[in-house]
């Protein structure tokens, strides 16, 4: 079973709707047979590589919100957070374009450890005040994964990546969305949001039945009637 999940690395609830996610599929029975591709989205792709100011200057500035709303939500998503085993530090957070974030998770993805790099520029640019912008950075996050450098700093320097990257932004586009975390499982069934836990795991279950519809098998013609017993069995009515 497929699941795509559209996410931006600059995105408090992606990190969020992630660790939620993982903990349904971690008890979901066919685990070992879902397979998960992360997409490319970005908040805000007007953003430059780097942002003079803080996430809190930065949302004020945007979004129009006072800095006592800013604050307020840092406090609920920081509490949220830690609800699922994150250490978010707003205070630290740099801001900077997620674009070529995006491009290491496309080579990551390629050579099969993109899980393991959308999980380190999650932690990078949430808990630990480090610049996703920044090559150096991202050149460490893959070596870290298994990368190699050599291949990180040419892909990033010739945007090998960067097709890919805008046809995830593009495909989100067309299918209407405009917020994420976004999940769509088996291209049929989509989820929206950081939703709880138990709703992730009732989406894989759904998905699951409707890819893979229980079939009754019939008896096989051979000419002989079929009497009572063979059909033996119990119900709520009786046996």
């Amino acid at each position: 079973m497929k699941v795509e999940i559209w996410s931006d690395i600059a995105c408090p609830w992606c990190y969020i709707g992630k660790r939620r996610f993982e903990k349904a599929l971690a008890a979901f029975p066919h685990r070992d047979d879902v397979d998960v591709h992360w997409r490319s989205y970005q908040l805000d792709p007007t953003l430059p590589d780097h942002h003079d100011g803080g996430e809190l200057d930065y949302l004020v500035e945007r979004k129009g919100m006072s800095r006592a709303q800013v604050s307020q939500m840092f406090d609920q998503v920081t509490a949220i957070a830690a609800d699922e085993g994150l250490a978010y530090d707003f205070d630290s957070v740099v801001v900077a374009n997620s674009f070529a974030g995006h491009e290491l998770l496309h080579l990551a993805e390629a050579r099969g450890v993109d899980d393991v790099v959308k999980e380190a520029l999650l932690s990078a640019h949430f808990e630990h005040g480090e610049d996703i912008g920044d090559r150096e950075v991202l050149v460490h996050i893959g070596v870290e994964a298994g990368l190699d450098a050599d291949e990180v700093v040419r892909d990033l320097e010739s945007h090998t990546w960067r097709k890919d990257v805008v046809a995830d932004i593009t495909a989100a586009q067309q299918l209407g969305i405009r917020g994420v975390p976004f999940f769509v499982l088996d291209e049929k069934y989509g989820v929206s949001g950081a939703q709880p836990t138990e709703l992730f795991a009732q989406a894989l279950e759904q998905a699951w039945r409707e890819s893979h519809p229980l079939v009754m098998l019939q008896p096989a013609a051979s000419g002989v009637a079929l009497d009572a017993t063979d059909a033996a069995a119990c119900g709520p009515t009786g046996c």
